[in-house]
């Protein structure tokens, strides 16, 4: 029965999110499609079936039930024009039964900023920081042993300058199935579904999009392997993205990473890399990753995260 009402969820939902309109600039909150991990990054953003640990919170809540005990992650991306994101999750497996929770805060925000009028070019004595705040509750739990479905609340909060705010509720849902073969997985995720975001007299939804994808081992060694993912992206403002991502792992301490984005008119090509070791009874892991976007220039991301 739950089964049953999770396709159904998945499918009107689908059935949304593909019967909308492309119209570029016609959504808002558009910090919400920036990538928030450096694995993700330089992997393209292939990523809705690769994902594991505390970042899934964001990427795929349904991943969430796959963590053994806690989870922490961390990301800071350096974005364009001196303006900064960051990320930071939390998610803990209570058991089986009960499931897996998770935090996550998501943050976009400028440098401080002096308020400038024609008659005070120099300025008024007043400064004001620009900035947009998600903050979520995820919850994930096995439908299977090897699907497990998830599901996130998240607020949003924009402010621009004084009294220019606004706020809305967005909710993701998601699932992800796992296979022992080549570690074959497939996940799919309906993101940002929720109310409008009004500025003085203008409302726009937020960016909801349906994300598909699979990924699959390429090449198993006893020492080192090739992990290939692909994703198709349907937005509710543009046209269909595909993503594709690699990774090739030594000895699982020693990661390289490479990504490409198809039928994006701004983001290319990505890579990055990162190291995990074992660090007091944790495994620690830091991550790296540079996104070329074209004439804008590029985006460098640095990650940490601990798995207990």
């Amino acid at each position: 029965m739950l089964q049953r009402i999770v396709l159904i969820l998945l499918l009107s939902m689908l059935v949304t999110a593909y019967g909308q309109y492309e119209r570029p600039g016609s959504t808002d909150a558009q910090f919400l499609k920036i990538e928030t991990s450096p694995r993700a990054a330089a992997m393209g953003g292939a990523y809705i079936s690769v994902v594991e640990g505390a970042e899934a919170a964001y990427y795929n809540p349904a991943a969430l039930a796959w963590i053994p005990r806690m989870d922490l992650a961390f990301t800071h991306t350096e974005w364009f024009a001196d303006i900064r994101h960051d990320y930071v999750a939390g998610a803990y497996t209570v058991n089986d039964l009960v499931g897996t929770f998770a935090v996550s805060i998501t943050a976009l925000y400028t440098d401080e900023m002096f308020v400038t009028t024609p008659l005070q070019p120099d300025g008024t004595g007043e400064s004001f920081y620009a900035g947009n705040y998600r903050i979520g509750l995820a919850y994930s739990r096995f439908l299977t042993d090897r699907v497990s479905i998830g599901g996130s609340i998240n607020t949003i909060h924009l402010s621009l300058y004084s009294d220019f705010t606004a706020s809305a509720v967005t909710a993701d849902i998601a699932v992800l199935y796992r296979t022992d073969y080549r570690g074959f997985r497939f996940g799919m995720k309906i993101a940002n579904f929720g109310s409008e975001i009004k500025f003085v007299n203008e409302s726009y939804p937020p960016p909801t999009n349906f994300t598909f994808g699979m990924s699959m081992n390429a090449l198993q060694l006893p020492n080192q392997q090739l992990l290939v993912s692909v994703n198709a992206i349907k937005p509710n403002d543009g046209v269909p993205i595909g993503l594709l991502g690699m990774e090739w792992a030594l000895k699982e301490l020693l990661f390289l990473r490479g990504g490409y984005n198809l039928n994006h008119e701004i983001a290319k090509f990505t890579f990055g890399g990162g190291i995990q070791v074992p660090v007091v009874g944790s495994q620690a892991r830091f991550d790296y990753s540079y996104s070329d976007y074209s004439l804008l220039g590029g985006a460098h991301r640095v990650g940490i995260g601990l798995s207990f």
